[in-house]
């Protein structure tokens, strides 16, 4: 399973990319927002981040196709060809799906709440669709079962697309998602800082140094004992 970064902060993003082994960075203009910051300003500066081949999803706002296209097509010009763009699934959204992944443009599928808007545009070429776990959770659904339904439609009509699971809440959901073999997630940095972070595991290395300390001297290592 891929791991995406789900935030425009940045500094968030450098400092989960320095410890995290992420394969790109995934936004939303309600990400965007809370970002502060001009959009092409802060993509171009988190496209030069991670470089020109990882992956980077970027959402259009218009809701007619025509200008889905447009937007489409200036946000590959400003920030690579590499770039997805993220086309939410409604009628309009389909429509420029099709279009789009025909032109040969890398397309996710977004604002998906259930298993036929995800088949729907995986036929039409996308090649990512994006359910929204934890909101589907929020409409009395089970979003993690309904991104493994997706992903099991695609094994079995033999579609590329891939699920990129989204809006997560902890890192359990996430690692159920793992566990079943779905293509990507993409998670908020804190979700990400909760996969390893645990007093427990703070507790256990505590007392490792603290034994190895009574042995030989405060400060010292396995490099100078």
């Amino acid at each position: 399973m891929k791991l995406l970064i789900d935030d425009a902060n940045i500094v968030k993003v450098k400092e989960t990319w320095e410890y995290y082994p992420c394969d790109g960075v995934t936004t939303n203009p309600s990400i965007l927002a809370a970002s502060e910051r001009q959009p092409y300003e802060v993509l171009r500066e988190i496209r030069e981040f991670i470089g020109p081949e990882r992956e980077l999803h970027v959402q259009v706002i218009s809701k007619k196709a025509k200008d889905m296209e447009k937007e489409a097509g200036v946000i590959r010009e400003r920030l690579g060809a590499n770039t997805y763009v993220k086309i939410p699934m409604t009628p309009e959204g389909l429509k420029a799906i099709k279009s789009l992944s025909e032109a040969g443009v890398n397309v996710t599928a977004t604002a998906i709440y259930t298993p036929m808007q995800a088949f729907l545009a995986a036929k039409a070429g996308a090649k990512y669709t994006a359910p929204y776990v934890n909101r589907i959770n929020n409409m009395g659904y089970n979003g993690i079962q309904i991104a493994m339904d997706i992903h099991d439609i695609f094994r079995k009509n033999g579609l590329s697309a891939e699920v990129l699971a989204a809006s997560f809440k902890n890192s359990q959901q996430v690692l159920e998602l793992a566990k079943y073999g779905i293509g990507a997630s993409t998670v908020a940095t804190d979700v990400i800082e909760g996969f390893i972070k645990n007093a427990a595991i703070t507790s256990a290395i505590q007392a490792f140094v603290d034994d190895f300390e009574g042995l030989v001297g405060n400060g010292r290592t396995m490099a100078d004992c």
